[in-house]
Protein backbone atom coordinates (compact mmCIF):
# COMPACT_ATOMS: atom_id res chain seq x y z
CA UNK A 1 0.00 0.00 0.00
CA UNK A 2 1.15 3.42 -1.10
CA UNK A 3 1.00 6.90 -1.07
CA UNK A 4 1.84 9.75 -3.19
CA UNK A 5 1.58 13.03 -1.20
CA UNK A 6 0.23 15.93 -3.29
CA UNK A 7 1.45 19.42 -4.04
CA UNK A 8 0.06 22.59 -4.17
CA UNK A 9 -1.04 23.49 -7.31
CA UNK A 10 1.34 26.88 -7.14
CA UNK A 11 4.60 24.72 -6.32
CA UNK A 12 6.95 23.44 -9.18
CA UNK A 13 7.72 19.75 -8.89
CA UNK A 14 10.74 19.06 -6.69
CA UNK A 15 13.99 18.91 -9.20
CA UNK A 16 15.91 15.44 -7.96
CA UNK A 17 19.17 16.97 -10.23
CA UNK A 18 18.56 13.96 -12.71
CA UNK A 19 15.98 14.56 -14.64
CA UNK A 20 13.61 12.75 -12.90
CA UNK A 21 10.03 14.73 -12.02
CA UNK A 22 8.63 12.45 -9.98
CA UNK A 23 7.11 12.88 -6.73
CA UNK A 24 8.98 10.62 -3.54
CA UNK A 25 6.77 7.39 -2.99
CA UNK A 26 6.53 5.36 0.11
CA UNK A 27 7.05 2.20 0.02
CA UNK A 28 6.37 0.81 3.83
CA UNK A 29 2.51 0.04 4.04
CA UNK A 30 0.44 2.25 6.67
CA UNK A 31 -1.13 -0.18 8.09
CA UNK A 32 1.50 -3.57 8.81
CA UNK A 33 0.33 -6.44 7.55
CA UNK A 34 1.63 -8.33 9.92
CA UNK A 35 1.77 -7.98 13.36
CA UNK A 36 0.76 -9.28 17.33
CA UNK A 37 -2.14 -7.24 17.08
CA UNK A 38 -3.41 -8.15 14.04
CA UNK A 39 -3.05 -11.68 14.77
CA UNK A 40 -4.64 -11.28 18.29
CA UNK A 41 -7.57 -9.94 16.29
CA UNK A 42 -7.57 -12.80 13.64
CA UNK A 43 -8.13 -14.83 16.77
CA UNK A 44 -10.80 -13.13 18.45
CA UNK A 45 -12.71 -12.65 15.40
CA UNK A 46 -12.29 -16.26 14.21
CA UNK A 47 -13.67 -17.13 18.02
CA UNK A 48 -16.44 -15.04 17.80
CA UNK A 49 -17.37 -16.43 14.15
CA UNK A 50 -17.64 -19.61 15.30
CA UNK A 51 -19.75 -19.30 18.07
CA UNK A 52 -22.28 -16.95 16.10
CA UNK A 53 -21.88 -20.06 13.57
CA UNK A 54 -22.96 -22.88 16.20
CA UNK A 55 -25.63 -20.67 17.60
CA UNK A 56 -27.35 -19.73 14.02
CA UNK A 57 -26.72 -23.74 13.41
CA UNK A 58 -28.46 -24.62 16.69
CA UNK A 59 -31.38 -22.21 15.84
CA UNK A 60 -31.71 -23.59 12.39
CA UNK A 61 -31.49 -27.30 13.43
CA UNK A 62 -34.27 -26.65 16.67
CA UNK A 63 -35.93 -25.04 13.92
CA UNK A 64 -36.25 -27.70 11.54
CA UNK A 65 -37.11 -30.08 14.31
CA UNK A 66 -39.88 -28.19 15.75
CA UNK A 67 -41.32 -28.27 12.30
CA UNK A 68 -41.09 -32.42 12.67
CA UNK A 69 -42.82 -32.18 16.03
CA UNK A 70 -45.50 -30.08 14.90
CA UNK A 71 -46.24 -32.03 12.01
CA UNK A 72 -45.90 -35.61 13.73
CA UNK A 73 -48.34 -33.84 16.54
CA UNK A 74 -50.83 -32.95 14.79
CA UNK A 75 -50.66 -36.02 12.47
CA UNK A 76 -52.44 -37.70 15.72
CA UNK A 77 -55.07 -38.03 18.61
CA UNK A 78 -55.36 -40.09 21.64
CA UNK A 79 -59.17 -41.76 22.58
CA UNK A 80 -59.05 -42.25 26.32
CA UNK A 81 -61.43 -45.66 27.13
CA UNK A 82 -62.25 -44.59 31.12
CA UNK A 83 -62.73 -47.64 33.24
CA UNK A 84 -65.56 -47.97 35.49
CA UNK A 85 -67.18 -51.31 37.48
CA UNK A 86 -68.95 -53.62 34.84
CA UNK A 87 -67.53 -51.83 31.77
CA UNK A 88 -65.53 -54.09 29.52
CA UNK A 89 -62.63 -51.89 28.34
CA UNK A 90 -61.48 -54.26 25.35
CA UNK A 91 -65.13 -54.18 24.00
CA UNK A 92 -65.68 -50.60 24.53
CA UNK A 93 -61.98 -49.85 23.02
CA UNK A 94 -63.68 -52.11 19.20
CA UNK A 95 -66.62 -50.54 19.40
CA UNK A 96 -64.80 -47.01 19.51
CA UNK A 97 -62.46 -48.01 17.04
CA UNK A 98 -64.89 -49.08 14.71
CA UNK A 99 -66.97 -45.10 15.00
CA UNK A 100 -63.32 -43.67 14.88
CA UNK A 101 -62.37 -45.87 11.49
CA UNK A 102 -65.72 -44.36 9.92
CA UNK A 103 -65.09 -40.72 10.57
CA UNK A 104 -64.06 -38.74 7.89
CA UNK A 105 -60.31 -37.44 7.79
CA UNK A 106 -58.83 -40.89 9.57
CA UNK A 107 -56.19 -43.15 7.92
CA UNK A 108 -55.83 -45.40 10.47
CA UNK A 109 -56.69 -46.61 13.75
CA UNK A 110 -54.74 -48.33 16.62
CA UNK A 111 -56.24 -49.96 19.44
CA UNK A 112 -53.50 -50.26 22.69
CA UNK A 113 -53.75 -53.75 24.48
CA UNK A 114 -53.72 -53.60 28.44
CA UNK A 115 -50.16 -54.51 28.37
CA UNK A 116 -49.10 -51.91 26.05
CA UNK A 117 -50.95 -49.70 28.11
CA UNK A 118 -49.09 -50.17 31.32
CA UNK A 119 -45.91 -50.11 29.75
CA UNK A 120 -46.51 -46.14 29.14
CA UNK A 121 -46.85 -45.65 32.72
CA UNK A 122 -43.40 -47.25 33.17
CA UNK A 123 -41.24 -44.12 33.00
CA UNK A 124 -43.18 -42.71 35.75
CA UNK A 125 -43.87 -46.34 38.18
CA UNK A 126 -40.79 -48.32 37.23
CA UNK A 127 -40.67 -52.04 36.42
CA UNK A 128 -41.96 -54.71 37.87
CA UNK A 129 -44.88 -53.62 39.37
CA UNK A 130 -48.09 -55.30 39.06
CA UNK A 131 -50.74 -52.95 37.56
CA UNK A 132 -53.69 -55.62 37.95
CA UNK A 133 -55.45 -54.14 40.26
CA UNK A 134 -55.18 -50.57 39.25
CA UNK A 135 -57.50 -48.48 36.64
CA UNK A 136 -55.43 -48.75 33.51
CA UNK A 137 -57.06 -46.71 30.88
CA UNK A 138 -56.93 -48.12 27.33
CA UNK A 139 -55.69 -46.06 24.78
CA UNK A 140 -57.27 -45.51 21.20
CA UNK A 141 -54.27 -44.08 18.51
CA UNK A 142 -55.59 -42.21 15.54
CA UNK A 143 -53.84 -40.63 12.84
CA UNK A 144 -55.15 -38.51 10.18
CA UNK A 145 -54.65 -38.91 6.34
CA UNK A 146 -51.97 -37.19 4.20
CA UNK A 147 -53.69 -33.78 3.49
CA UNK A 148 -56.82 -34.14 5.31
CA UNK A 149 -57.86 -32.39 8.60
CA UNK A 150 -59.28 -33.47 11.28
CA UNK A 151 -62.63 -32.19 12.90
CA UNK A 152 -62.15 -32.80 16.12
CA UNK A 153 -65.09 -30.96 17.69
CA UNK A 154 -67.28 -33.46 14.74
CA UNK A 155 -65.53 -36.50 16.83
CA UNK A 156 -66.00 -35.14 20.35
CA UNK A 157 -69.84 -34.99 19.64
CA UNK A 158 -69.88 -38.68 17.97
CA UNK A 159 -67.88 -40.03 20.83
CA UNK A 160 -70.04 -37.86 23.82
CA UNK A 161 -73.01 -39.71 21.69
CA UNK A 162 -72.02 -43.23 20.70
CA UNK A 163 -69.59 -43.56 23.02
CA UNK A 164 -69.26 -41.27 26.65
CA UNK A 165 -66.63 -43.78 28.42
CA UNK A 166 -64.24 -42.29 25.54
CA UNK A 167 -62.69 -39.06 25.69
CA UNK A 168 -60.44 -37.11 22.49
CA UNK A 169 -56.89 -35.55 23.15
CA UNK A 170 -55.99 -33.54 19.80
CA UNK A 171 -52.65 -33.05 22.06
CA UNK A 172 -53.33 -29.29 21.26
CA UNK A 173 -51.66 -28.59 24.62
CA UNK A 174 -48.30 -30.41 24.11
CA UNK A 175 -48.37 -29.12 20.13
CA UNK A 176 -48.36 -25.52 21.72
CA UNK A 177 -45.69 -26.60 24.34
CA UNK A 178 -43.35 -27.59 21.58
CA UNK A 179 -43.92 -24.52 19.51
CA UNK A 180 -43.81 -22.30 22.24
CA UNK A 181 -40.45 -23.89 23.71
CA UNK A 182 -38.83 -23.84 20.21
CA UNK A 183 -39.45 -19.83 19.70
CA UNK A 184 -37.94 -19.33 23.32
CA UNK A 185 -34.62 -21.21 21.82
CA UNK A 186 -34.88 -19.61 18.75
CA UNK A 187 -35.28 -15.94 20.08
CA UNK A 188 -32.35 -16.68 22.72
CA UNK A 189 -29.99 -17.74 19.75
CA UNK A 190 -30.82 -14.24 18.04
CA UNK A 191 -29.92 -12.57 21.04
CA UNK A 192 -26.50 -14.52 21.35
CA UNK A 193 -26.04 -13.73 17.75
CA UNK A 194 -26.68 -10.15 18.64
CA UNK A 195 -24.03 -10.15 21.44
CA UNK A 196 -21.48 -11.63 19.81
CA UNK A 197 -21.54 -9.08 16.83
CA UNK A 198 -21.67 -6.39 18.93
CA UNK A 199 -18.60 -7.89 20.95
CA UNK A 200 -16.82 -8.52 17.90
CA UNK A 201 -17.07 -4.52 16.88
CA UNK A 202 -15.66 -3.46 20.19
CA UNK A 203 -13.07 -5.80 19.35
CA UNK A 204 -12.02 -4.22 15.91
CA UNK A 205 -12.68 -0.94 17.49
CA UNK A 206 -10.14 -1.66 19.82
CA UNK A 207 -7.95 -2.69 17.17
CA UNK A 208 -7.99 -0.11 14.58
CA UNK A 209 -8.05 2.86 17.79
CA UNK A 210 -4.31 0.62 18.41
CA UNK A 211 -3.66 0.74 14.85
CA UNK A 212 -4.10 4.54 14.71
CA UNK A 213 -2.67 5.20 17.73
CA UNK A 214 0.88 3.27 16.17
CA UNK A 215 0.65 5.37 13.36
CA UNK A 216 -0.62 8.57 14.50
CA UNK A 217 2.17 10.86 13.21
CA UNK A 218 2.09 9.76 9.61
CA UNK A 219 -2.10 9.80 9.35
CA UNK A 220 -1.30 13.62 10.91
CA UNK A 221 1.11 14.07 8.07
CA UNK A 222 -0.89 12.62 5.52
CA UNK A 223 -3.91 14.64 6.59
CA UNK A 224 -2.13 18.15 6.69
CA UNK A 225 -0.39 17.47 3.33
CA UNK A 226 -3.57 16.94 1.48
CA UNK A 227 -4.27 13.38 1.52
CA UNK A 228 -8.08 12.33 1.34
CA UNK A 229 -9.57 11.05 4.08
CA UNK A 230 -11.12 8.43 2.17
CA UNK A 231 -7.31 7.15 0.96
CA UNK A 232 -6.29 6.97 4.63
CA UNK A 233 -9.48 5.38 5.33
CA UNK A 234 -9.42 2.55 2.42
CA UNK A 235 -5.80 1.68 3.62
CA UNK A 236 -6.95 0.75 7.32
CA UNK A 237 -10.75 -1.03 5.86
CA UNK A 238 -8.41 -3.28 3.63
CA UNK A 239 -6.23 -4.33 6.78
CA UNK A 240 -9.08 -5.16 8.69
CA UNK A 241 -11.14 -6.59 5.97
CA UNK A 242 -8.01 -9.14 5.20
CA UNK A 243 -8.14 -9.67 9.10
CA UNK A 244 -11.79 -9.91 9.11
CA UNK A 245 -12.21 -12.29 6.18
CA UNK A 246 -9.07 -14.96 7.87
CA UNK A 247 -11.02 -15.21 11.08
CA UNK A 248 -14.37 -15.46 9.43
CA UNK A 249 -12.93 -18.15 7.47
CA UNK A 250 -11.54 -19.84 10.01
CA UNK A 251 -14.08 -19.89 12.54
CA UNK A 252 -16.70 -20.39 9.72
CA UNK A 253 -14.86 -23.97 8.75
CA UNK A 254 -14.44 -24.78 12.27
CA UNK A 255 -18.20 -24.48 13.01
CA UNK A 256 -19.23 -26.60 9.29
CA UNK A 257 -16.48 -29.03 10.42
CA UNK A 258 -18.34 -29.09 14.31
CA UNK A 259 -21.69 -29.79 12.62
CA UNK A 260 -20.05 -32.12 9.93
CA UNK A 261 -19.01 -34.44 13.38
CA UNK A 262 -21.90 -33.97 15.10
CA UNK A 263 -23.97 -35.56 12.32
CA UNK A 264 -21.51 -38.22 12.42
CA UNK A 265 -21.66 -39.16 16.13
CA UNK A 266 -25.16 -39.10 16.49
CA UNK A 267 -25.47 -41.50 13.17
CA UNK A 268 -22.71 -43.67 14.75
CA UNK A 269 -24.84 -43.53 18.23
CA UNK A 270 -27.59 -44.29 16.65
CA UNK A 271 -29.63 -46.46 19.29
CA UNK A 272 -28.32 -45.02 22.35
CA UNK A 273 -30.40 -42.81 25.14
CA UNK A 274 -27.97 -39.91 24.10
CA UNK A 275 -27.96 -39.96 20.84
CA UNK A 276 -32.35 -40.55 21.22
CA UNK A 277 -32.39 -37.20 23.35
CA UNK A 278 -30.03 -35.23 20.72
CA UNK A 279 -32.00 -36.57 18.07
CA UNK A 280 -35.15 -35.47 19.34
CA UNK A 281 -34.29 -32.10 20.19
CA UNK A 282 -32.28 -30.93 17.07
CA UNK A 283 -33.23 -33.64 14.37
CA UNK A 284 -30.85 -35.80 12.45
CA UNK A 285 -28.33 -33.12 13.42
CA UNK A 286 -27.95 -32.34 9.96
CA UNK A 287 -28.01 -28.23 8.79
CA UNK A 288 -28.37 -28.71 4.98
CA UNK A 289 -28.20 -26.19 2.38
CA UNK A 290 -29.48 -23.20 4.21
CA UNK A 291 -27.85 -24.02 7.24
CA UNK A 292 -23.90 -24.37 5.80
CA UNK A 293 -25.34 -21.49 3.60
CA UNK A 294 -26.57 -19.29 6.58
CA UNK A 295 -22.59 -19.91 7.96
CA UNK A 296 -21.00 -18.81 4.46
CA UNK A 297 -23.33 -15.50 5.43
CA UNK A 298 -22.17 -15.21 8.76
CA UNK A 299 -18.32 -15.26 7.86
CA UNK A 300 -18.90 -13.21 4.54
CA UNK A 301 -20.71 -10.37 6.77
CA UNK A 302 -18.37 -10.31 9.98
CA UNK A 303 -15.41 -9.60 7.24
CA UNK A 304 -17.37 -6.63 5.67
CA UNK A 305 -18.28 -5.86 9.40
CA UNK A 306 -15.09 -5.31 10.08
CA UNK A 307 -13.79 -3.07 7.53
CA UNK A 308 -16.63 -0.79 7.70
CA UNK A 309 -16.48 -0.44 11.24
CA UNK A 310 -12.42 -0.01 10.66
CA UNK A 311 -13.71 2.86 8.03
CA UNK A 312 -16.13 4.51 10.26
CA UNK A 313 -13.77 4.86 13.56
CA UNK A 314 -10.58 6.41 11.06
CA UNK A 315 -13.12 8.94 9.36
CA UNK A 316 -14.76 9.79 12.61
CA UNK A 317 -10.34 10.42 13.75
CA UNK A 318 -9.65 12.10 10.40
CA UNK A 319 -12.90 14.66 11.51
CA UNK A 320 -11.15 15.51 14.66
CA UNK A 321 -8.46 16.57 12.95
CA UNK A 322 -9.88 18.99 11.13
Amino acid sequence: MRFRPRQPASSPPPDSGNGDDRAPRRDAPLVPPASIAGRALVTVIAIMTFLASLTAGAAFLVADASRGWSDQVSREATVQIRPAPGRDLDAEAARTAQLLRAAPGVASVRVFSKAESERLLEPWLGTGLDLSELPVPRLVLVERADGEALDFSALRKLLAEKAPAASLDDHRLWLERLVAMARTVVALALMIFILVLVAMAMAVAFATRGAMDGNRQIIEVLHFVGARDKYIARQFQRHFLLLGAKGGAIGGGAAMLAFLLGGIVTRFLGGAPSADQIEALFGGFTLGLWGYGAILLIAGGIALLTGLVSKLIVFRHLQRLD
